[in-house]
This record gives C-alpha cells, sequence and structure tokens, in this order.
C-alpha cells in the first residue's frame, strides 16, 4: 500500500498538465517540491521534544520518505506533462491551430492508421486517423521546428502510411478535443509525399502483419478480420457487424491485442522454461524477451505497450506469489508508464486497463479460492478473471457507453477457451508465413477455426434478447453501476458459502428481533399512561407500557393481551367487557338421582 499514493499523485500530475495552463503547473510543481523537501526536513529528537514541551509520537521516517518520494514523483510527471501541452497553449503551432491555417508539413508516423467509423462533414466516408510527430512546418511564410503529437485525418491514401516512415503533407489545422493528447489536429488535403522510408526494425515488422493479414483472407466468415486483430491488432478487416456484436457483449477487448493476448505469450514462454528446467532468472529473461518480440510484431504503439505491461502485472497476481505484490507491480507499472507518456492519463484505454488489472490483482485470487476443491484451477480463473475485471471496470464502461450487456460475462466465459488458441497458434504462425506457408497452414487452419468460434460466440449472445438494456447517464450510472457490481460480487460469495450464508442470515434475524424489541420497549416507556385507575392497578385502567400483561389503548375500548412467548409481543383480542359469553358447560346429574 506504500506505492498507491505514489501512484495516485503521479497520475493526477500528469493529468493536471493537460488540463491547466502550463504556469499554474509550474505552480504546483513547485510546491510539490517543497512539501517533500518539508517531509524530508530531519525530525527534531525525542529531547528536543521535551525541551519544546510536545512529547508527542513522532511520525515514521519510512512513511515521511515514501510520501516525499511520491511527492517528487509527481512533480516530475507534472513538468513532463507540461512541457508535453506547452504546444497547444504557445507558439507557432498553437497560433496556426486557432486560426485554423492552411500550413505544410514534415512529419514522421509514429501509430499505424485507424479507420474511423463516421464520416466526415465534406462527405469523405473512407477515412483514416494516423498518430504522427512533427518535425517541421512552414506557416506564414515561415519555417518551424515545434516537435510536438499531430493527428492526421485523410482518405484512403493515408491506409498504408508505416510508423517510422516520414511523408510531407498539406492541409489544414485545428485545435484538438476535449481530453485528446495531441497539440493539433490536421485535416489532410493532398497526398502523402513520402521522403524516408521506416528502418529495418520497422519495416520488418510491418510486412510480416500484412502478409499475415493476407494469409487470413484466405478464410470465410468472421475468421478473415478477427484472426488478424487478435493476433497482430489489425482490424482493417474486421466486419461491420460483428464488431458491433462484440460491442454488445463486452467482447471488444478481444478484437485487438490486448492484456490478456500479452499475459498468455508471457505465460507460454514462462511455462517453456520452466518445463526445460531452467532457473528463475532465467525464465524471467526468457519470458521477457518473447514478450518483447511479441510487441515488435504488433507494433510498439502505447496501447501494446501499456497492454503488455498490464498483462504482465495480471499474470503475476494470479500465477502465485505473496497477495501484495500484484498491487505493488501494478503501481510500479502506472508510474513508469505515465511518466514516460503523460498522455496515457487522460486515456479511458488506460485507465480500463488499470482497473482490469486492479480487479484481478485485488478479486481474482479470493473468487478463485470460492471454489470447492473439485474444481479444476483453470476452470476457476476462467470464471474468475473475467469476473473481477468486469466487476471493477463496469462504472467507467458506463460513463462511455451508458448501457448494461447483460450477457457479458457468459459470453467472455465462453470465449475465454477459445482465445488461448488462437493468440499462442496465431503467434507461431507469424514468422511461418514468410518461411514456410505450407508448414504455416496447419496452425493458421486451426487458429482461424476457433477465431470463427469467438464471433459465433459474440453473435451468438447479441442475437439474444435484452442483449443490451439501457442504464443511466453521468456520475449516478456509474455510482449505480459499481453498486451492482458489488452486490454481483456478494451474491457470488453468497452462493458459494451456503452454510455461512444461513449462519449470517440466523444472526441478521436475531439482531433485528432484538433491535425491534428494544424499540417497542423504548416506545413504551416514553409514553406516559394517562387515566385514574393507573396508580390503583385495576382490570380496566391504564397500565404503564413497559409492563407485560394487559394493556388499554385509550379511545379504543378494548383489552389486548401481550404474551412473551417467542421473544416478540403478538397482541390478542380478548372478549369486550358485559358481552355474554358462551353459556357455561354444567355437569351432567349423578346416576344415582335416576
Amino acid at each position: 500500500m506504500r506505492l498507491v499514493p505514489a501512484a495516485i499523485l503521479v497520475w493526477a500530475a500528469a493529468a493536471a498538465g493537460h488540463q491547466v495552463q502550463p504556469a499554474a503547473l509550474a505552480v504546483i510543481c513547485s510546491v510539490l517540491v517543497v512539501a517533500a523537501g518539508l517531509l524530508l526536513w530531519p525530525a527534531p529528537s525525542a529531547a528536543a521534544r521535551r525541551r519544546t514541551g510536545r512529547p508527542g509520537r513522532p511520525v515514521r521516517r519510512s512513511f515521511r520518505a515514501t510520501m516525499a518520494v511520491a511527492l517528487l514523483l509527481a512533480a516530475a510527471a507534472g513538468g513532463h506533462s507540461a512541457a508535453g501541452s506547452t504546444p497547444r497553449h504557445e507558439g507557432a503551432l498553437a497560433q496556426a491551430a486557432g486560426a485554423r491555417a492552411s500550413v505544410a508539413l514534415e512529419i514522421e508516423v509514429t501509430g499505424a492508421p485507424r479507420r474511423l467509423k463516421a464520416p466526415a462533414r465534406t462527405g469523405l466516408v473512407d477515412r483514416w486517423a494516423v498518430p504522427v510527430s512533427l518535425v517541421e512546418m512552414t506557416y506564414d511564410a515561415r519555417r518551424v521546428r515545434a516537435p510536438a503529437r499531430l493527428l492526421v485525418l485523410g482518405g484512403t491514401d493515408w491506409e498504408h502510411a508505416a510508423p517510422g516512415q516520414r511523408i510531407r503533407t498539406t492541409g489544414k489545422l485545428a485545435p484538438p478535443g476535449p481530453g485528446q493528447p495531441e497539440a493539433a489536429v490536421l485535416s489532410a488535403s493532398s497526398t502523402p509525399l513520402p521522403l524516408a522510408q521506416p528502418g529495418p526494425w520497422q519495416r520488418g515488422p510491418g510486412e510480416l502483419r500484412d502478409l499475415f493479414t493476407a494469409a487470413a483472407g484466405r478464410f470465410d466468415g468472421d475468421a478473415r478480420g478477427l484472426l488478424p486483430g487478435m493476433v497482430t491488432g489489425d482490424t482493417s478487416a474486421l466486419d461491420a457487424g460483428l464488431d458491433q456484436a462484440m460491442k454488445s457483449v463486452g467482447m471488444t477487448h478481444l478484437t485487438a491485442v490486448s492484456g490478456a493476448n500479452c499475459s498468455l505469450v508471457l505465460g507460454a514462454f514462462l511455462l517453456a522454461a520452466r518445463s526445460l528446467r531452467l532457473a528463475r532468472l532465467s525464465a524471467a529473461a526468457l519470458g521477457l524477451a518473447g514478450l518483447g518480440l511479441f510487441v515488435l510484431m504488433v507494433g510498439p504503439d502505447a496501447s501494446v505497450l501499456r497492454a503488455a505491461v498490464m498483462g504482465g502485472v495480471g499474470l503475476v497476481a494470479v500465477s502465485g506469489g505473496r497477495p501484495g505484490r500484484g498491487l505493488s507491480f501494478l503501481c510500479v507499472a502506472v508510474i513508469a508508464l505515465v511518466l514516460a507518456q503523460p498522455s496515457l492519463s487522460t486515456s479511458f484505454g488506460f485507465l480500463l486497463s488499470v482497473l482490469a488489472t486492479l480487479g484481478i490483482v485485488l478479486a481474482g485470487r479470493p473468487v478463485m479460492e470460492w471454489f470447492p476443491a473439485a474444481v479444476p484451477r483453470w476452470a476457476a480463473a476462467g470464471i474468475a478473471v473475467p469476473l473481477s475485471a468486469q466487476a471493477f471496470c463496469g462504472p467507467v464502461i458506463v460513463l462511455l457507453q451508458p448501457q448494461f450487456s447483460t450477457y457479458a460475462l457468459p459470453a467472455n466465459m465462453a470465449a475465454a477457451v477459445l482465445v488461448a488458441p488462437v493468440t499462442l497458434l496465431g503467434t507461431a504462425s507469424v514468422p511461418l508465413v514468410p518461411l514456410a506457408p505450407v508448414l504455416a497452414a496447419v496452425p493458421l487452419g486451426v487458429a482461424a477455426a476457433f477465431a470463427a468460434g469467438v464471433g459465433a460466440i459474440a453473435r451468438f449472445f447479441a442475437g439474444l434478447p435484452g442483449a443490451v438494456l439501457p442504464w443511466p447517464e453521468g456520475g449516478f450510472g456509474a455510482a449505480t453501476m459499481a453498486l451492482f457490481s458489488a452486490c454481483a460480487l456478494a451474491a457470488c460469495w453468497l452462493a458459494f458459502h451456503p452454510a455461512r450464508t444461513l449462519t449470517l442470515a440466523l444472526a441478521a434475524h436475531a439482531q433485528t428481533v432484538a433491535l425491534l424489541d428494544r424499540a417497542a420497549s423504548s416506545a413504551g416507556g416514553a409514553r406516559a399512561p394517562s387515566g385514574s385507575g393507573a396508580a390503583a392497578g385495576a382490570g380496566f385502567g391504564s397500565v404503564p407500557r413497559q409492563v407485560p400483561g394487559l394493556v388499554h389503548r385509550p379511545a379504543r375500548g378494548t383489552l389486548r393481551l401481550c404474551k412473551q412467548s417467542s421473544g416478540r409481543k403478538p397482541q390478542w383480542l380478548l372478549p369486550r367487557p358485559r358481552v355474554p359469553g358462551p353459556p357455561r358447560r354444567r355437569p351432567p346429574p349423578p346416576a344415582g338421582g335416576m
């Protein structure tokens, strides 16, 4: 728990850098540094505290040092975020974006192109978004060199832009939208002119991805677009109907490379290393090397790096070790990623990754332990991991899409069995596609069959009645979803512990009965008796409510009797006075009188 405040402070400081002005952020960072210095100031000794008359308990040095380091890291994250957000507010780039001026740019592609779903205002239907880094800008007859992140929106000519490629283009700049990490958005008005091709470390993975996508294109059905997305992250061939079905059942994370894929790859390498009886350090090195090659093949984008780190943390949390180790690794990963890329602090994808990993870390292993010993561990993990991740991500998903996916948990549980073969066999077939296409046909065909099964599961659950239900928007919707998730976890615990559930129900019943008795006694004692017969104790006089027995209620004229046989006080009606009752039974005459 020592690293939790550090992670929260670093995240908040980096997010503030995208919301406030650089001058205000500089003041905040200065305050953080001063506070860290005050915490590191040597504490007075016991003798000094006795002389000053303050013999209070001293604060532990380790806690002070931890908080000081957290404040210093937050100041560093805020400074890095301010340096990255300066082009949004100051300089020629901000001036050109504010004026929506036409510019000529020299840029370098930093990520894979992404197809946009909504058409443009100009009528262009097929649009692509490409993340780039600005190298040089020509604006107002001036050449400006201002390193900044941009987002290029263009037509089909930008579909084949490769990471690492240097391009010259023209267009109109516009300010970024709220929450966007880029300094400006460029609407390209000309085709991209390549100036330099990417290096071999960037060109090789791109060619592998293209060859794998072409090989997967030979299959029919959902495997054509889903297999490249689940293995290499290429979603360009994904069917629109399948994409909507995956969103309806909460399986969007399976349409591209996510933390689950990275966990499977890392776990496969670690299992192979341990099967060869390698040492722990050697196994860890082999696993990290394999994960690094997988990230390089998919493309070292921010989302892939985030998925790799979070997948590794989730694997450590589920596989074993001390319970607190997963939380420590998660905090270290959050601090490192936010310090390296402050733009992640405002990304919903990063927030969902952290929440999913946090759910696996905190609730994954406890939920697995709820299952009986007869249930296999892999089956328990297949249910516990999606349940805990869905419970923690639900409130944030509602903020993005105010709807409730009724069959999200069973759909993810059913697809979890098929994700591992798709990821492992598909990844193994990627290097075989250019080297030995005949050998690659077998694992590729099996992976395609399992990918088609994932698509069939998504379409089946999305077609069921009530698959998507409306949910309240905003903060109220997030709060109600958080309450619903907590109740779902509590219901699962009650279902897995019937004996404890019965004991808790009986204890709650006893406590409720005792509380009602105390409430009735206090209410009766607070009400003063009325009538002249209270002191005489007559049959029809008023009796204090705290004394059990005959009770007279004014304006009713009915006597009631309180019986305390079962701990409660049920009231039974008595016959009214002066009302003839049933005739008395007389004994028969003796037989001798006849």
